[in-house]
């Protein structure tokens, strides 16, 4: 995939200070640094080496990436490594993609409490999932998933929601058997939106008793506790939205769907259009109308300001595993559930080496661009911030987004 000619990184090297000074008061390390990883990924700024051609001589320079989980350029090389790792978990079932969403007055409250919020949102939609597909009455069977939290919405502003991928069934509590969901339908959504809410309202009623929760600016009276009383009880009253697309057909499908949703960032630099006068202009999906492309400009500053909304606590971790997907069990059950299908562990085609080599790093297994017929070695190692000889081409960047 060719470099885009706009890329979030060149937004911050244009219009980064413009943006601290104006919201460096409020900004966390982690933004901090965020940022300064953005604007030095693939620059002399984090080093890199000189790359010759093996049978012609040819030399290039490419500059080492910053690893960054928030930066568009750097997020190829974890999902594959990621989605390697995740073969042996499928099962040759259908899966449903379940998710479940929170009304903008508990977002508001998550964007000053994201570690908490945001743990709170993956472990109340994890229980909810395993509650009722536990429950005689729709599943009864013991499920697992991966969920994935996102937070961003196509124009880039906060919406916090967890994406779960489920098998279409379970064991059965005695592990004997699998229990398959009917066809096309794997738990009802209403019943799930219910539990949801109650079990999220609960846990962010438990937080506040345990005085773990902040509230500044223009949700500072909500540390009267009247009035996050009364605030939890319109929360109560509104539909929470949970809803199940439509299934998958088996594991190949899962993982294809995995790699474009697990190692997202806000928004890729294939959707920056232009940056003209201190504007920017950037596709997106307006789902209010039916989905429909179109082209959003904002302010530079404000771009960044919403980009940097989605910037995750140190450490937290996005990608969990639940039920029988869990790490501590994991081995056994799934063990327990290839017996029930008479299945073998299966090797998707998604993650062929054939697959797996457009999401590598661009420098890896390349031929040479001059000849055609060798290939590029490491021939010298630059150190952070070394500049290299002026004879050799610099490597553009390839975005992985």
């Amino acid at each position: 995939m060719s470099r885009p000619s706009l890329e979030v990184a060149d937004l911050v090297r244009l219009h980064g200070e413009d943006f601290l000074k104006r919201f460096r008061s409020v900004v966390s390390s982690a933004t901090l640094r965020v940022l300064r990883d953005i604007r030095d990924c693939r620059t002399a700024a984090l080093g890199g080496h000189v790359q010759r051609c093996d049978q012609c001589g040819h030399e290039e320079v490419s500059y080492n990436s910053c690893r960054n989980r928030h930066c568009p350029k750097c997020q190829a090389a974890a999902r594959a490594e990621w989605l390697a790792a995740r073969e042996d978990d499928l099962l040759p079932v259908c899966y449903f993609h379940v998710v479940f969403t929170v009304p903008s007055e508990i977002a508001a409250i998550a964007l000053q409490n994201k570690r908490l919020m945001y743990g709170i949102l993956l472990r109340a939609s994890a229980q909810t999932l395993l509650q009722i597909a536990s429950d005689p009455k729709h599943l009864g069977a013991r499920t697992g998933f991966i969920s994935v939290l996102h937070t961003w919405g196509q124009n880039l502003m906060h919406h916090p929601h967890v994406h779960c991928v489920v098998p279409g069934g379970g064991l059965s509590p005695d592990g004997d058997h699998w229990i398959p969901c009917r066809p096309e339908f794997f738990l009802p959504v209403r019943v799930l939106g219910r539990v949801f809410r109650g079990k999220f309202l609960a846990m962010t009623k438990r937080a506040f008793a345990d005085k773990k929760l902040i509230f500044q600016g223009a949700l500072s009276p909500l540390l009267e506790p009247s009035a996050f009383a009364a605030h939890m009880k319109r929360c109560y009253k509104s539909d929470w939205v949970v809803y199940a697309k439509k299934p998958f057909g088996g594991p190949q499908q899962v993982l294809k769907y995995l790699a474009r949703y697990t190692h997202r960032v806000a928004i890729s630099n294939h959707r920056l259009l232009a940056l003209d006068d201190g504007r920017v202009r950037f596709l997106w999906k307006n789902y209010a109308r039916g989905s429909k492309i179109q082209v959003m400009t904002l302010d530079v500053v404000e771009f960044l300001r919403r980009f940097l909304l989605h910037v995750l606590p140190r450490g937290f971790m996005r990608i969990r595993h639940y039920g029988i997907l869990a790490n501590t069990n994991k081995a056994t059950m799934l063990a327990q559930c290839r017996e029930a299908l008479n299945a073998k562990i299966h090797a998707p085609e998604a993650t062929s080496t054939a697959d797996l080599s457009v999401v590598l790093d661009p420098d890896d297994l390349r031929s040479c661009p001059q000849c055609g017929n060798g290939r590029m070695l490491i021939a010298a190692t630059l150190q952070p911030g070394e500049q290299p000889p002026a004879a050799v081409g610099v490597l553009a960047p390839v975005d992985s987004s």
